[in-house]
């Protein structure tokens, strides 16, 4: 499989990747995270994936041309949606509280947005899993917050983690597309990547 371009320091990804015995090289940017106001949630995480994906093949244009003539990039943002409402990173101790109070007892959507970027073409596309929790009493979040930290990650906890195991009732969907990458989906892509897709007349 032909090596690629990570535009993501999540450690999560770059696990999943390895997992999947997918060579990879980091090179992530700083990317502007905002979406247009009304954009439907199910575009949101590609519409930002594909920034990242942008910002990161115009920096390798612009600083390593030679190097990289022939990349392909992957990008991928995930969000947490709560009755049509995106539920980001929190901000601080309280607002990660507040955050998995709001989820406890309750189903969730974990969608994360994928951008192919590649010199010819860019396939784009996004995985929903379901997500329900138990009920969590207060010191299990605040448990959870104070030894696990999850101010980097959407809806404040990760499924692999403590409250992953002992909070979470059922999901439905693909499991590592709530830990950020629909790995599978990734690995079929990629293989494909020796037949673009056909473009519109």
């Amino acid at each position: 499989m032909v090596r690629i371009i990570l535009a993501s320091q999540s450690p999560r990804r770059k696990q999943l990747l390895d997992w999947a015995e997918v060579p990879y090289t980091v090179v992530a940017r700083s990317t502007d995270e905002t979406y247009p106001e009304g954009m439907p949630v199910e575009e949101i995480p590609i519409h930002i994936a594909r920034q990242k994906a942008n910002e990161t093949n115009s920096y390798l244009d612009a600083a390593y041309h030679k190097q990289y003539s022939d990349k392909t990039i992957l990008a991928a943002d995930t969000i947490v949606v709560l009755d049509d409402q995106v539920i980001n990173k929190p901000t601080n101790r309280a607002d990660a509280i507040r955050m998995l109070t709001l989820l406890s007892g309750r189903t969730h959507k974990v969608i994360t947005g994928v951008v192919i970027h590649t010199d010819h073409y860019q396939v784009a596309f996004s995985e929903t899993t379901e997500v329900e929790f138990y009920e969590l009493t207060a010191d299990q979040i605040e448990f959870y917050i104070d030894k696990f930290k999850p101010f980097d990650k959407a809806g404040s906890y990760a499924i692999q983690e403590w409250i992953g195991v002992i909070g979470i009732k059922r999901i439905n969907g693909d499991f590592y597309n709530v830990m950020g990458l629909p790995i599978s989906r990734v690995v079929r892509e990629l293989d494909n990547l020796e037949e673009p897709p056909a473009q519109p007349e």
